[in-house]
């Protein structure tokens, strides 16, 4: 796995940082433990598979699911590491 540069160097926990191993937990079938290991995971499947099905499909008020997928995504990045931090 790619080490975390921020981690590195300046010791502290980047926004991203589990989302390699929460990505391989969820190859090995082990859904809960890709969970715990990146909250933010589910949100970002949802919204790279329905930026895959927009493509492949037309789909009615596609912006909306989008923008609301994204916020849905950042908010629980942020949350996540906010919770790493404190």
């Amino acid at each position: 796995m790619l080490p975390c540069l921020s981690k590195q160097l300046l010791g502290v926990d980047c926004p991203g940082c589990g989302i390699q191993r929460s990505v391989f937990l969820l190859f090995q079938g082990e859904f809960m433990a890709a969970f715990k290991m990146y909250p933010a995971i589910y949100p970002i499947l949802a919204l790279f598979g329905f930026l895959l099905l927009d493509q492949l499909f037309k789909i009615k008020y596609v912006n909306k699911i989008i923008i609301s997928l994204m916020i849905l995504s950042v908010l629980s990045i942020l949350i996540n590491f906010l919770l790493k931090i404190v």
